[in-house]
């Protein structure tokens, strides 16, 4: 074969692969991503539809606690209903943050210990969870125990669980993911065992001590922690792609709240109004973060506060696929909102 041929085989082989690898380009994102910026929040809510969100909910608070919502698209795509910036959203590992919260008060209260032990508390584990003796509730509020997360097992959200007893016991006698505190892994089996060890400390439900010691002072009535606890005409419908039901009504041991009432948390979290003194502030700020994200069939949830603008933006999102763009979609379409907040502040 001369040198000309084995050039033209190269270019032809080259082009082939050019070719097949624009297939496997992410377009979606590509497009959305370099799309330029529209002059408002609400004209980059309205393009939720082309992202792939049957509805969307933004709320943006700023200095003083002021909230302007945003909404596009649907709360309820069977009825046609409109997305309602007042409407109940399912914040999934959102509710990590209020779990934390609590740990530290309970911490500066002198009520437990950020050092005290797994097993301390429930030695009926000590057995059935590796390393229980060594696990302190400080590795658990920052994901370094290495319990195996109970949603990873197999094909979890095909059949998931309808209580936290069942949930556990998808783990139990499963080996430790590593030697508690020398590597991280989130885990939702640890802030199930946290809520546990709330309820054991404090001879009541976590989230009546939520309620009492973080939603009542800061004045927020509409959060809750269960869907049991609601109207479900007030719940924005969740959706799951190829999935045709509406998902709303599925216990997944998900915290609700409006996007008013979650951004109004996020605040006081950040500007330490949640917490009762500077003790109390340092304890959390040593174990957990100011921001979260939340991801459940059906839901969506980013909450962060931005102090460049000294805004928290919340944003809901209901149509949810485990596999392809989904989520990127989401984060796209929250970096941009963010992204105009702070051209419009300038």
């Amino acid at each position: 074969m001369n040198k000309i041929k084995s050039k033209r085989i190269i270019k032809i082989l080259l082009f082939v692969g050019t070719i097949i690898s624009l297939y496997y380009v992410p377009w979606p994102i590509v497009k959305a991503w370099i799309e330029p910026l529209p002059e408002s929040v609400q004209l980059q809510a309205d393009k939720a539809s082309e992202y792939g969100f049957d509805g969307i909910i933004v709320c943006v608070n700023t200095k003083g606690n002021r909230t302007d919502f945003y909404a596009s698209g649907y709360k309820n795509r069977e009825n046609k209903i409109p997305a309602d910036p007042n409407s109940l959203f399912k914040i999934a590992s959102v509710g990590k943050l209020y779990t934390a919260v609590s740990i530290a008060k309970l911490a500066n209260e002198g009520r437990l210990s950020l050092d005290n032990s797994l097993s301390g508390y429930f030695p009926e584990l000590a057995d059935r969870i590796e390393n229980a003796d060594k696990i302190t509730i400080r590795m658990m509020v920052q994901h370094r125990s290495g319990i195996p997360d109970y949603t990873r097992t197999y094909n979890y959200w095909a059949h998931p669980k309808q209580n936290d007893k069942e949930r556990l016991d998808l783990i139990l006698d499963l080996p430790a993911n590593f030697e508690p505190d020398t590597d991280y892994e989130y885990s939702n089996t640890n802030y199930l065992l946290l809520s546990e060890i709330i309820e054991k400390v404090t001879g009541k439900s976590e989230f009546l001590y939520i309620k009492e010691n973080i939603l009542e002072p800061l004045n927020l009535n509409n959060t809750f922690g269960s869907i049991k606890e609601v109207n479900l005409d007030d719940v924005m419908s969740g959706y799951y792609v190829g999935y045709e039901s509406d998902l709303k009504a599925d216990d997944n041991a998900s915290m609700l709240a409006t996007a008013g009432d979650l951004s109004k948390f996020i605040r006081a979290l950040n500007d330490g109004s949640v917490f009762r003194d500077e003790k109390e502030r340092e304890i959390y700020s040593s174990i957990y973060e100011y921001g979260h994200t939340g991801l459940i069939p059906g839901y969506q949830t980013i909450a962060e506060y931005h102090q460049d603008i000294d805004a928290v933006v919340v944003q809901f999102t209901n149509t949810v696929n485990f596999d392809g763009y989904n989520w990127n979609m989401s984060e796209i379409m929250y970096n941009r909102i963010v992204d105009i907040l702070k051209k419009n502040n300038r």
